[in-house]
């Protein structure tokens, strides 16, 4: 599936559907009820058959790698008092509908939908079953080039200038930690959809909020929670990092050749990127690109992110062989630099390894 933005309704288009797409009390599943899921003492999720969701248009894809991250986003509708089970459903209808009659995506684009009243929803068909199992997730539509990487995490509201509701937060903490501890995750790989796209999203407050929500998932499951930092590398820099970049270019398929120098060609293969991915458009690498650019990397693997890693060890004082070939050296000088990074030593550079090698 095509990379897509994440949903953002009108209020006017809000205020026309939901009388169209309301709930009576009457006729509402609880949560507990049939269609909803609890996965290993994980939060109550109503999964698509308990809000009556419609038929994708076609199969979801269902893909056999675990995600290594997390984002979440904000749905940009007004920020509601109905705090209502009802309304909670009222809001996957209009978001499923949005996105399938108007943008032609063939589901809703998220995975989870947090209601202002702190009821989590099931999103595309089949997330629940991919948590529940840990080890698969469902191709998704909610940020450009992070659909096959990340779980998606729509939290009803506007938060550029207001908090969200104290329970709504409390089930958002729920649900990342059972979605880091679904798929070992570590809290430090939950991000917010400007980190990867030139959006607002999830809004200054919420987006404000997330080394909280970092470090009390981190307080729940262990580990440091502090995010990659990225550098900023741009037109007429040079260096190990322009090298590891441009390797990083190669790798997404940029034809630039890696001489450690950031010219026009470099410039040009940046700004594709960014145009790709919907990111700001200024042909430099910082945040959004190496987010983009930079994937994990681990015994087995090959290739020019192989070779990226393996130049910043070798310029950042630990001997390794720069061929590309993820083998039993590279292994060894990646734990021994973790280990002396205070970083978890398990041979897999992610994205806070990354991030300090690149310092």
């Amino acid at each position: 599936m095509t990379s897509s933005d994440t949903f953002r309704l009108r209020p006017s288009r809000r205020s026309l559907l939901t009388g169209a797409f309301a709930v009576g009390a009457a006729g509402l599943l609880p949560l507990g009820a049939a269609g909803s899921a609890r996965a290993a003492a994980g939060p109550e999720i109503l999964g698509c058959a308990g809000w009556g969701a419609r038929p994708s248009r076609s199969p979801v894809r269902v893909l056999t790698t675990a995600p290594h991250k997390i984002i979440i986003h904000h749905t940009s509708t007004p920020n509601t008092t109905d705090l209502s089970p009802a309304a909670a459903i009222d809001l996957a209808h209009i978001m499923q509908n949005d996105q399938m009659d108007v943008r032609g995506w063939i589901d809703t684009g998220q995975h989870f939908t947090i209601s202002r009243g702190a009821y989590i929803l099931e999103g595309r068909h089949e997330s629940v079953s991919a948590l529940q199992g840990g080890t698969r997730q469902v191709e998704s539509a909610h940020a450009y080039g992070q659909n096959q990487v990340a779980v998606g995490i729509e939290n009803e509201g506007t938060y550029m200038k207001v908090d969200q509701p104290a329970t709504q937060y409390a089930a958002l903490l729920e649900l990342c930690t059972h979605i880091c501890r679904q798929y070992g995750l570590r809290a430090y790989q939950i991000y917010g959809h400007r980190d990867f796209n030139a959006t607002d999203c999830p809004g200054d407050r919420l987006y404000a909020m997330l080394p909280q929500l970092r470090r009390e998932v981190a307080a729940r499951l262990g580990g440091d929670p502090t995010a990659p930092v990225w550098p900023v590398v741009r037109s007429g820099d040079s260096g190990r990092q322009v090298v590891a970049l441009q390797h990083l270019l190669v790798r997404y398929g940029q034809p630039v050749t890696v001489d450690g120098a950031f010219g026009p060609a470099t410039e040009a293969a940046v700004r594709e990127v960014q145009t790709v991915n919907h990111a700001t458009k200024d042909g430099i690498a910082g945040n959004q690109v190496w987010h983009q650019v930079v994937v994990p990397v681990r015994l087995g693997d090959t290739g020019a992110a192989v070779s990226a890693l393996q130049t910043l060890l070798a310029t950042g004082g630990v001997p390794t062989a720069v061929d590309g070939v993820f083998g039993a050296a590279t292994e060894t000088s990646v734990t021994g630099f973790q280990s002396a990074r205070q970083l978890p030593a398990d041979g897999v550079v992610d994205a806070r390894t990354w991030g300090r090698l690149l310092e």
